[in-house]
């Protein structure tokens, strides 16, 4: 197939960089691609692509050789020349719901390996439906929440549980602690995906119905309870997110995280006050979401394509921690960074695409996710990059010790 060949023009495209966190990653890639990596910026507005452009030549100069293609995200013939061009494209343009699903199609009907930042789970499971069989027949790789959701909870569980006994059944709890605001971006599919609840779960069930698991295996993602967590001298409270989704579809493909696997993700909060206060918070925001005009005014807040500065990025971190048990094991393991709405994503979303375009990888095609696409690769690339993934402690439970305590 033409895009495992090398014919195409471009390695990687990136398109929509020339909003905030295309231009971090557009940054991202100036400073780490390889000097044969032929690379480009994509979106609506040459003008602004090429400001992009030169402002990435004033640091790197090869950059000046990067590539400009220009097409709208309604324009579906235009995206199927993009898609055409690349071996790679790697979008930003969110909500996908709304701005995304034709780019899918392009790459798709292409050959063409597709990345994107999309949290959204409606997203994800319709363009499964629609997509996913063209794409294993063309060869098309379609990777989504391919940024800080949820590479980082991805990866961090595929390597906990490489370092768990095989063939049995394994239990990974992972907990977020972060300093960090939420992106425009995420705050935006957030608010979309609270006011689209009802065909959020149409899709799930009909991704369901034609995606199911592994007869011969269990993947399980329940909600936990809230608990103190004397580690992380904080409270652990259920985050359901995209993540566990993610994790789940993975361990599903993989045999490697055994016959029974269950994974539950946690965010850390200081104290029962915060918790009352945030689930509080989540509700008045689900409140919004069902008025158009009320969540207008809310989103606009914290519009995509906006972000913080240089300075409070650089004072943003996060850290997850896993607790993976099986087989009379535990482990613990760590993946940590910077900021992770906008620094670390641009790092991801970047590391991502060099890997699709250079790196040796499974035979894969469809949609699939970052651990069952790239997996130890993507690992390897990210921390030669700077994300920690660290192993605290492996120690062997007493006998009789449950995988699940």
């Amino acid at each position: 197939m033409a895009v495992r060949s090398g014919t195409r023009e471009f390695d990687v495209i990136l398109y929509g960089a020339s909003g905030f966190v295309g231009e971090l990653t557009a940054q991202y890639l100036a400073g780490h691609a390889p000097a044969d990596c032929r690379w480009a910026l994509a979106g609506r507005s040459r003008e602004k692509l090429e400001g992009v452009r030169e402002r990435l030549a004033a640091v790197h100069p090869r950059a000046a050789e990067a590539g400009v293609l220009t097409a709208d995200a309604g324009d579906s013939e235009a995206l199927a020349r993009l898609a055409r061009q690349g071996r790679v494209v790697a979008t930003t343009v969110g909500p996908y719901i709304r701005y995304g699903t034709r780019l899918v199609a392009a790459c798709a009907d292409a050959g063409t390996d597709y990345l994107d930042l999309s949290g959204e789970p409606e997203f994800v499971d319709l363009m499964y439906l629609r997509h996913h069989s063209r794409a294993r027949r063309t060869g098309a790789r379609l990777v989504h929440a391919a940024g800080f959701d949820s590479v980082p909870q991805d990866l961090g569980a595929l390597h906990t549980v490489e370092q768990l006994p095989e063939g049995v059944p394994l239990t990974v709890d992972a907990c977020l602690r972060t300093n960090a605001r939420v992106s425009g971006g995420t705050f935006a599919s957030i608010m979309l995906g609270l006011s689209r609840a009802d065909r959020t779960l149409r899709a799930m069930k009909a991704r369901r119905a034609a995606d199911p698991r592994p007869a011969d295996r269990g993947v399980h993602t329940p909600l936990g309870t809230v608990h103190r967590r004397a580690d992380l001298d904080a409270w652990a409270v259920p985050m359901p997110t995209i993540d566990a989704q993610i994790v789940a579809r993975s361990a599903a493909a993989l045999e490697r995280y055994g016959p029974e696997f269950t994974y539950r993700p946690y965010v850390a909060a200081p104290n029962l006050p915060v918790i009352a206060g945030a689930a509080a918070g989540l509700g008045a925001l689900f409140v919004a979401a069902q008025v158009p005009s009320v969540r207008k005014f809310v989103s606009a807040r914290l519009a995509p394509g906006e972000g913080p500065d240089p300075q409070r990025r650089a004072r943003s971190w996060f850290s997850l921690r896993f607790t993976g048990r099986g087989g009379g094991r535990r482990v613990v393991t760590e993946v940590a960074g910077g900021d992770p709405g906008y620094d670390e994503t641009a790092r991801i979303l970047g590391e991502a695409a060099l890997c699709l375009a250079h790196d040796e990888l499974p035979g894969t095609a469809g949609q699939v996710t970052p651990a069952v696409a790239m997996g130890d690769a993507l690992i390897g690339r990210l921390a030669a990059s700077g994300l920690e993934f660290r192993t605290l402690e492996v120690t062997e439970d007493a006998p009789g010790t449950s995988a699940a305590g």
